[in-house]
């Protein structure tokens, strides 16, 4: 609601602790594995799909403490945030990161609790800093995977993305998303997005406005457009659907060892 997201080509991506993606639907659809959840919308009759990278944006304050030391010393030193540091830091990488994928797991797949994350595709070029936009390259990646189940069970097709959360305050996050997704991405005038939407129900409720659209269109405003770029679009292209795709179904066995072995090592 607070993006504007009133309509099934439109997809709403909040970057905060959890990195989601949301997409409103006028019928009621769900999915076997819970690949996404389907909850009850504002809006009578209406509900909204929703799909979860639940250690989303918690992944970057992890990488802070575990790896950027240095940037946030730095940044407090200068008096701005770690993230604006690495943010600047991680232009320097191309698009893709030189090869290293991740898949943003940190926090089990939803129907698969052995599942783990993983980062793929090491090699000497790569620094701290390539981690950390394979980071952001992967949870948009996963979010992206979503976003395709969901187009599948409903038949919707995503036109463009709104977004907020903290995440939302990054030009460069913001043009990665654009391009990974090869959609536009759209910056509304605040990233409290859940906030602003509770303001349109009870704008509705007290009649301030006579329905949520009227609502919706007064209330919300977009304030800047990001444009996927197509040489970058068409790189992200090819990793995502030939490589990302194909790393949750490689490694499951893996991880289910992985857990079976440490099961029996606690056991004993």
């Amino acid at each position: 609601m607070g993006a504007g997201g009133i309509t099934s080509d439109i997809a709403e991506i909040s970057y905060g602790t959890a990195a989601v993606i949301e997409i409103f639907s006028r019928k009621y659809v769900t999915h076997k594995d819970m690949d996404f959840f389907t909850w009850g919308s504002a809006i009578p009759n209406t509900w909204v799909l929703e799909g979860s990278v639940w250690r989303g944006y918690w992944m970057i304050s992890w990488f802070e403490k575990e790896f950027a030391k240095h940037e946030v010393a730095l940044a407090k030193e200068k008096g701005v945030s770690p993230e604006s540091i690495l943010d600047s830091e991680m232009e320097k990488v191309p698009p893709g990161s030189e090869g290293l994928i991740l898949q943003p797991y940190w926090s089990p797949f939803v129907a698969d609790p052995s599942s783990k994350g993983a980062i793929i595709g090491f090699s000497g070029n790569h620094t701290r800093i390539h981690i950390y936009r394979a980071i952001i390259e992967g949870i948009a990646y996963e979010l992206r995977r979503v976003k395709e189940v969901i187009e599948s069970y409903t038949g919707y097709k995503i036109k463009e993305l709104r977004a907020g959360g903290g995440g939302s305050r990054s030009r460069e996050i913001m043009q990665i998303t654009a391009d990974i997704f090869n959609l536009p991405v759209k910056k509304i005038h605040t990233e409290h997005l859940a906030a602003l939407g509770a303001a349109i129900d009870a704008a509705v409720a007290t009649k301030t406005y006579p329905d949520f659209e009227t609502a919706v269109s007064k209330m919300v405003k977009v304030t800047e457009t990001f444009l996927p770029n197509p040489k970058n679009a068409g790189v992200y292209d090819r990793l995502f659907n030939e490589v990302y795709k194909k790393i949750y179904p490689s490694l499951k066995d893996v991880y289910h060892t992985i857990d079976n072995i440490l099961k029996q090592k606690s056991s004993k």
